[in-house]
């Protein structure tokens, strides 16, 4: 199932025990809602700030213990008691979409790297909580998982994130060393130099996603299966990509019913 933002991935899959949808389904609920503070509506950034300052206000309380008021937070306390999630992860998704409102450049790929840290990460993490499966090589596999993630959408909301907001995740370092202006972006110009930084690009989250496949075989059970359709569904995407021919602006790549099939054949 996709929602907004995080459509890259499955959101209380039906995959998933039943005793965890209801989980992950608040804690998805809780980055779609902060996420849209950064992104939605006609909010001055101000607005926008305070809202999300109002959120780290909610965790706040939460963390020591008194009561939050609005009902999402309620909810939210109960399972992080519950299952004993780190708050500041919470905090990190909170920090990256408060950057949104303010940074619409990044200048190499450490920038980028250090957004998907607090923006995807803190999410496969917080799963990780969830099932109980928070080893030191599973947290990386789930790192990896989650920034590939955060970059193939990146890279199929392109001609999205600058049309809307004027906000460009290429790095800007990447985009000279390929000849690639701000131009072909306000042109939606697919030429070569376009098709090799985003080949590039796609190769290199391609590579990020299959360092953290293992993950999903560590995993055990319908928890392991979620995880490998999820990675599946990253891996064709980035198909799509390529066999639009990087013309990204033209047509978004995205999955459709019709792949669902074959990617839980694939996760199998």
């Amino acid at each position: 199932m996709a929602v907004n933002h995080y459509e890259n991935f499955p959101v209380a899959s039906v995959l998933l025990p039943a005793h965890l949808r209801r989980p992950v389904a608040l804690i998805y609920a809780f980055a779609r809602q902060a996420d849209d503070f950064a992104d939605e509506g006609d909010w001055p950034a101000s607005v926008r700030l305070a809202s999300l300052a109002g959120w780290v206000q909610q965790l706040d309380l939460i963390e020591s213990g008194v009561t939050p008021s609005a009902p999402l937070f309620v909810d939210l306390a109960a399972i992080i008691q519950e299952f004993d999630l780190p708050i500041d992860l919470f905090r990190d998704l909170l920090s990256a979409f408060s950057q949104d409102v303010v940074k619409t450049r990044y200048a190499d790929f450490g920038e980028v790297m250090d957004y998907c840290r607090r923006s995807a990460n803190p999410v496969g993490r917080l799963m990780l909580h969830l099932f109980r499966a928070t080893e030191p090589r599973s947290l990386v596999w789930s790192d990896n998982i989650c920034s590939s993630l955060q970059l193939i959408n990146f890279w199929q909301d392109v001609e999205i994130d600058y049309a809307k907001d004027n906000r460009v995740y290429l790095p800007l370092d990447e985009m000279a060393r390929f000849g690639v202006s701000e131009a072909h972006l306000r042109e939606k110009r697919a030429d070569d130099a376009w098709r090799r930084l985003l080949g590039f690009q796609v190769e290199r989250a391609r590579a990020l996603m299959l360092s953290g496949k293992p993950l999903g075989r560590a995993l055990p059970g319908r928890v392991g299966l979620e995880i490998r359709t999820t990675v599946q569904g990253g891996l064709r995407i980035l198909e799509k990509i390529e066999s639009a021919g990087y013309d990204v602006f033209r047509r978004r790549p995205v999955l459709k019913p019709l792949d669902w099939p074959l990617l839980l054949f694939k996760a199998v």
